[in-house]
Formats: structure tokens, sequence, C-alpha cells
């Protein structure tokens, strides 16, 4: 192969998007003469030699370890010991990358990899056996050798990395922690449950924000730059003080976003099901057996049932601890009912809300005459963007049963203005929000805010003991009854918080007259589309009922649900089942070109992420259950994004429309392959298939082919990395 293609290759890889996070903070040259990977030093020099120009795969898990080890190294001392902590953890996270990054058979590029990436510390022994392979990757000062540690130094070293070995990793896979099995990363397709991306996915169109969203080059640096931090904390031996005020930091932040006092206003929790949990431990402490009423509960959250009853709702917690689903949270009363209250008729069409809130009032008003509390969940909104039932319904409800009645807004969607949650808190109800639906940042990242009388429950009573298996003390509120939940810290819902603030700031900072503007025009134009588009039917926008406030954007119904015809049906009146819808969305994730004729396979290949598909019931529908598809705006719609570099506002905007066009002629092409498809029933993907690597992007997010950048054989390119791809 010519050299200019192997520098070529460099190239592309430098242009990831998770890789040039990093590479901001190095200057990166090329010479092959070198017969190591590569050199750094302490300024942040890059080196690379021979081996970084061979098959992508492997380049890219050198150039990973440069960048690692040259960031961490950069600007401390020749310190013995704490370089080779520095290359320890370095070499942790580069392995633990190639398993992300590679085939489950590909062999890794070095021995080392296997030890370094395995969930248990290596023995002492193994890493006094492995540690020269490292030791001329750092090029000292002065070019002295770096002298033997002894063996009260290596003992020291040891015990450093058990107590550090699971913080170390790269943030893509730090990130999947402290949540549960839904964001294990799949061998084959490099996604979550959900269908999305620890790792920024540019060349992916994306509305997915009812649901999860891969993460944005935007939300990977806010992450990345939070987990550097922790690994210096590690390095010190401070993480546990670090991931603690971490957590009060995220939690002022929210405080802050949301118009609270202060931070004691505000619980961290992975999910909106663990909000759930939480919320009935307030309940519950005012010493009366509790009913919850669960407005809708199928356009919510699966597990929030059993939450709701103080159930186990899953075989593990946030906090890794195993349980046993369904059964009772150790400390939470026995004697929890639950009620539903629907939104739909047997049809899937929506009551009417006076239906609702009468439906609601007979259930409230019977539970008190028993002689128990009602912890009501109101939806702001559901999944496919109701708002019910009517709020000042329910503020008259409180007021007719004062004391009997507690009311928590089930926001997780996150589609108001902060103002609304203020003004639910004002009314005493506690509020449950997210950073991982409207606001686009990763899966696994809620929040309970909580009004000034739940508050004050914290001071009179215990919380159940069995909270300390989902729930930290840095991630509650200072008080002596959360003194039973853990001691430690979860990183993993800190480092995606802390990527989906770097999203929040930036649609903050978009003026709400321009938010409400971008979304008129691109909610106008999907709306036609998906109208003007035979194969779908729109199901009736719902407009949120609020009051008014000045330049408000949260009055729109902001997520579009649809369902799709049946392959087999002449028209839309007979709508794809829910099994079938939930194949047609993983095949929208997928690379469909090889099942469809040459002319559309540009369009087979574009992998397209959209909200899950939502169960209805629909008489004409195979097993009487249709299902509704959704396409979201998110703030990255409005706020733009790192890719989108280079475009005007008007010009973006059109491609953000014709993009979600794509999704719609993609579902089309697929009905018309259904049976080429279904027989190969292709998987989902991170990305595309390309004959080699990851798909380069041009100025529009297109993709390209790189020019040879220089395609020279020189032994010393420089690469100036502030000058790869967009910043």
């Amino acid at each position: 192969m010519f050299a200019e293609n192997l520098t070529e290759t460099l190239l592309r890889v430098l242009e990831r998007p998770e890789l040039k996070v990093l590479a901001q903070f190095c200057c990166i040259t090329l010479n092959p003469s070198i017969g190591h990977p590569f050199q750094v030093n302490r300024q942040g020099d890059i080196t690379l030699g021979a081996p970084c120009l061979g098959e992508e795969t492997v380049v890219a898990f050198h150039l990973r370890h440069a960048l690692e080890l040259a960031v961490l190294l950069k600007k401390t001392s020749e310190s013995q010991r704490e370089t080779t902590r520095i290359i320890l953890a370095a070499a942790r996270t580069t392995a633990r990358f190639w398993l992300l990054d590679s085939c489950a058979d590909q062999p890794p590029p070095e021995a080392w990899v296997r030890v370094f990436s395995a969930a248990d510390v290596p023995t002492k022994a193994a890493l006094k056996a492995v540690y020269p392979v490292f030791q001329p990757l750092v090029a000292e000062a002065g070019g002295h050798e770096q002298r033997p540690l002894s063996s009260g130094e290596w003992d020291e070293i040891f015990d450093w990395l058990v107590k550090a070995w699971s913080l170390i990793g790269p943030v893509e896979a730090l990130m999947a922690e402290g949540g549960d099995a839904r964001l294990s990363v799949g061998v084959r397709t490099g996604l979550n449950h959900y269908g999305c991306s620890h790792r920024p996915r540019p060349w992916a169109v994306t509305f997915a924000s009812s649901t999860a969203s891969s993460l944005s080059e935007r939300g990977f640096t806010g992450g990345e730059l939070a987990r550097l931090a922790l690994m210096r904390a590690v390095l010190q031996g401070n993480a546990h003080t670090f991931l603690k005020q971490k957590a009060r930091d995220i939690r002022g932040y929210l405080a802050g976003f949301f118009g609270l006092v202060d931070s004691d206003a505000v619980i961290l929790s992975p999910s909106g099901t663990d909000s759930a949990l939480a919320v009935l431990a307030f309940s519950a402490a005012c010493n009366k057996p509790v009913t919850t009423v669960l407005t809708a509960p199928d356009e919510t959250g699966s597990g929030v049932p059993f939450a709701a009853q103080g159930c186990h709702f899953a075989q593990e917690t946030a906090r890794g601890v195993l349980v046993e689903k369904g059964s009772l949270v150790d400390g939470f009363p026995a004697d929890t009912r639950c009620l539903t209250l629907p939104l739909r008729n047997v049809e899937g069409g929506l009551r009417l809300s006076d239906d609702v809130v009468h439906s609601c009032q007979v259930m409230v008003a019977e539970e008190v005459a028993a002689g128990r509390r009602v912890l009501l969940h109101v939806l702001d909104l559901s999944k496919t963007g109701l708002l019910a039932p009517d709020m000042e319904a329910i503020a008259a409800l409180c007021a007719a049963y004062p004391g009997c009645l507690d009311v928590v807004v089930d926001a997780c969607q996150t589609r108001l203005m902060p103002q609304r949650v203020k003004t639910y808190l004002d009314r005493e109800w506690a509020v449950m929000v997210t950073g991982s639906k409207f606001y686009t940042g990763p899966p696994f990242c809620g929040a309970l805010l909580l009004p000034d009388s739940w508050k004050k429950r914290l001071a009179h009573g215990g919380l159940p003991a069995g909270l300390a298996a989902y729930a930290n003390q840095c991630e509650w509120p200072s008080s002596p009854a959360c003194q039973v939940l853990a001691s430690g810290a979860n990183h993993g819902l800190l480092l995606r918080w802390s990527a989906a603030r770097a999203e929040m700031e930036a649609f903050a900072a978009i003026p709400a007259d321009v938010v409400s503007e971008r979304l008129h025009s691109f909610l106008h134009a999907v709306t036609q589309a998906i109208l003007t588009q035979p194969d779908l039917q729109l199901l009736t926008p719902y407009v949120p009922q609020r009051p008014i406030l000045p330049d408000d954007w949260d009055r729109r119904q902001t997520i579009l649900s649809f369902m799709v015809r049946a392959p087999e049906a002449p028209d839309i009146d007979t709508p794809l089942d829910f099994d079938r819808c939930r194949k047609l969305y993983q095949w929208l994730n997928a690379d469909v070109s090889d099942y469809v004729p040459l002319v559309d396979r540009k369009l087979g290949a574009l992998l397209c992420h959209i909200g899950q598909p939502v169960a209805l019931p629909h008489p004409h529908a195979r097993g009487g259950k249709a299902a509704a598809l959704r396409l979201s705006a998110g703030a990255r719609l409005i706020s733009g994004e790192p890719s989108h570099d280079g475009l005007g506002t008007k010009a973006r905007m059109a491609r953000e429309i014709a993009d979600a066009r794509k999704v719609l002629e993609k579902i089309s092409l697929i009905l018309a392959h259904w049976s080429a498809i279904a027989t190969a029933d292709p998987l989902p993907s991170y990305a595309p298939k390309f004959s080699m690597g990851f798909p380069a992007l041009g100025a529009d997010g297109s993709s390209c082919h790189h020019g040879n950048g220089g395609g020279s054989q020189q032994a010393g390119i420089t690469i100036s990395s502030l000058a790869l791809g967009r910043s």
C-alpha cells in the first residue's frame, strides 16, 4: 500500500469525533523510522511510529493510547511513582477502548490488552512483567531512563490500582455504568438497548429524543472533560472526594437551571423509575398506607408500576446490587396499592379531558375515604406528548383534600420551560426531570426536584433501608435521614449529567423567541411531510394546555407520533402491529442497502434513529395492538452541534427538515422491500458499512473521502490537530 494512503488512514482516524477532544491538547507528528508505536513527552508532544501506518482499527488503538498518555503526563513531574500510575491508567483505558472499538473476534494489537481490559486487577507479577513494554513510550527530558521501582513502591502502586481499577476507562465505557443492563453496548451493534451510543454518530440522522439519543460532539466533550478531571483525581488518590463534589456541583447547577433556592431541593437519580421509587419513600414517610395513582403508565416507563409499589423494578440496581425483580424493597410498606388512570380508550383514541379528571376525582375520593394517602403521578409529557390530567383540576383536588394528596409531575421528557417547573414546585408538587430526553443527553440521567414541604419530611422521618441499594448520600440532600444511603458515588451518572449539562447550557443560550421560531419551521414542515405520506398516519396532534408565557415554546407538540401501514395492506387503515413496528424501528437504524435496488442504496445505508414504538390498541392491527413511531424535536435541533459548523442557521434548519423527510422515505423503502429485509433481519449498527473503518464527514455532514492531506513519504509529517475536522 502506498505511503500516502496510509497517511490518509491516520487522518481519517484523527477525524473521529471521540478522539478530537484529546487531540486538541496535543501536537502530533509522524515519524515511521521509530520502532515503537509512538513516543510522548510531558509537553503534550506525540510522535507516531511505523505501527501507526497499518490497519485502521490498530491505528486508532495506538493513537488512543498515545493521546491518553500524553494528556495525563502533560506538565507532570518526573516522579517515577506518578509516571507509573499514569502509564498503567493509560493502558487500562486503551484496552477498554479496544473492546468497544474492534470486532469481537479480532485479535488485539498488543498482548497486554486482555490483561488490562479484564474486570479484575492484574496480579503484581503480571504488572511487573508487562511494564517494560510501556517504558519506551515515554520520552523523558535529557533522554535519561526511568529508574526501576522498589518492591515497596510496587506494593503501593498495586494497592492504589486495586482501588482505582473500576474508575479507569474511556468515557464511553464509564458512562455505560451506574445504570442498568439497558446501557450495555452490544458487541455486534456497537449500540445499547436504546439503539444509541455514548460516542457521537454525526453520520446518523437522529430524532430520537422522546426515547434516548446518542451523544453529540458537544455532549461527548462535556463528558470527556469531566472524565479527565476524574482521572487526575484518581491518579492523586482522591477520586471519592472529587465525585462527591461533582455530585454537589451538578445538583447546584440543576437547582439554578430550574430556579430553585439551593441544591438540597435536588436528588440525582439514574432514571425516572428510580425517581418514582424515591417519590414513594417521601409519601410513605407520612405514616399512612399509600395508594399510587399512575396516569397512563403505558406512556411512561415499564418499570414504574413496580417502583410505584415499592418493589424492585429490575434484576440489578444502578449501584450494581443484584435484587429480585418484583419483590418488596426493604423498608417500604407492603400495603401500598397502585391504580391506573388511562388516557386512551380501548381503540387507542384519547379520552375526553373531563372524563379523565372525573375518573381521577373518584379514585382520590375513594382512597382518602378508606384512610389512605394518595400519591398521584401526573404527566408533563407522556411518550406521545400528552399533558394530563388537567393541572388546574389537580390543584383543585389538592385543595379539596389538604394533607391527603401528594402530587408528582412526571416531566421526564423535560419538554417544558424551566418556569413551568418552578410553578409546579410552588404548588408543593414534586417534579421528575431528565437530561436525557428533550435535552438529548445520554440515557439514564434523571433528577427529582423537591418542594419545601417534601424537604421537611427528611427532617422528621427516615428513609427505607433498601434505598441504599439504589442511591448514594451525595446524590441526596444533606440530612440525617439520608445517612441510610450508600456512602459511595455513581461515576457513570455524574459523567452522563456532565454531558447533558453541556447540551442544556447550549440550549439555554438560545433566546426563547428563536427557539419558538425554529421549532415552528421544523414541526410545520415535518407534519406536512407525514400528512402527505400515504404509508403513514399522524396521530392527532395534542397541544399542551399551558398558561401563556412571553415567547413560550412549550405550548406546541414537539413529539410527532404516527402509525405505519402494514406491508401487506393496501392502505393505512390496517396499521403495522407492535411487534413488526419494533422491527421497522430497528431496521431504520440499520444499513439495509444490501436488500434494496441499487438506485436506493444510499438511502438504505442511512442510519435513522427515532423514538421507540409506543403500543396502541387498534381493531385492524394484528392482535389488536398497533404502535406509534415518534419523530421528535430535541434541544440539539435548536442549538445545533459541532458537526453543523460552517452551516448558517437557514441552511442547517433546511438540512434538519430534509433529514426528517429521509427518515419517512426510508420507512416507505423498507415497506416496499419488507420480505427481503425481514429475511435478512439486519441489526442496527453504530456506523454504516464502509470498506475501512468509520466514514469521514464533509462540512455539510455528508460522507466524503479525504484528499491525501499531503500524502508524503517523508519521515516527519506534522499533523496539526487543531486543523483536523470540526472543533
